[in-house]
């Protein structure tokens, strides 16, 4: 079995504005394999966040390709994309993205809701994951009883709901004071070491960084450092 989790080859993203081409990305060759934790660093317009939406699927390269798992994401159907997603990817977003009239439980499982799986099977599962990010005496509150480095884990905790092999990350501390966002990559780096994850992180802090296993630093676009 191959050790690459993500592979592309030859990225370019680039978007119309008017009659002009804004090239966002150039000649993006990456490989990261399995267990990795990898930090995205860069300014602010350096292409990070947008790599790191083209590796999860959630928008189209211009030219070029992207593998995950030794699948090509352009030879598959929006329907193998959409499974993709769900069951080999996890993410995690730097506003929570989390349903506010729903309580942590719920928000935890909406993955497997929108897989079809029946939630009777995944109780243990989810147990195992509240008292991994520490929220199991918070299962029943809603994201406005929470603090936002509660929040935070309850998006982590549903990443991690349908066992994914990826997680992408973008900006997960940026929203929390420092404090708060040492915890956060604390158990990000948990997740690595002990749940054998593969977490690709886009930030700006170096100091958040070092909580990676390696560093890509991007430029204008492109891989300046790998």
């Amino acid at each position: 079995m191959s050790k690459k989790c993500i592979f592309t080859t030859n990225l370019v993203k680039q978007f119309k504005m008017g009659d002009e081409t804004l090239t966002v990305l150039q000649d993006i060759n990456l490989e990261i394999h399995r267990g990795e934790f990898v930090s995205l660093m860069g300014p602010s317009g350096s292409g990070k966040s947008t790599l790191l939406y083209l590796m999860g699927g959630l928008d189209s390269p211009t030219t070029g390709e992207i593998s995950i798992m030794d699948k090509e994401l352009s030879k598959m159907s929006d329907k193998e994309s959409s499974i993709l997603r769900r069951r080999t990817l996890g993410f995690v977003f730097q506003f929570y993205n989390l349903v506010p009239n729903l309580n942590v439980e719920d928000n935890i499982l909406l993955p497997c809701l929108l897989d079809g799986k029946p939630l009777k099977h995944i109780q243990h599962k989810l147990d195992k994951i509240l008292e991994l990010v520490e929220l199991s005496n918070r299962r029943k509150h809603t994201p406005r009883e929470l603090s936002g480095g509660q929040q935070q884990r309850v998006a982590i905790a549903r990443a991690l709901i349908n066992d994914p092999q990826i997680i992408l990350a973008d900006e997960p501390t940026g929203n929390l004071d420092s404090q708060t966002g040492e915890e956060v990559l604390q158990l990000l780096q948990k997740i690595n070491h002990e749940e054998n994850k593969t977490i690709v992180m886009v930030t700006h802090s170096p100091a958040a960084a070092e909580y990676a296993t390696r560093h890509i630093h991007m430029k204008d676009g492109r891989i300046w450092e790998n």
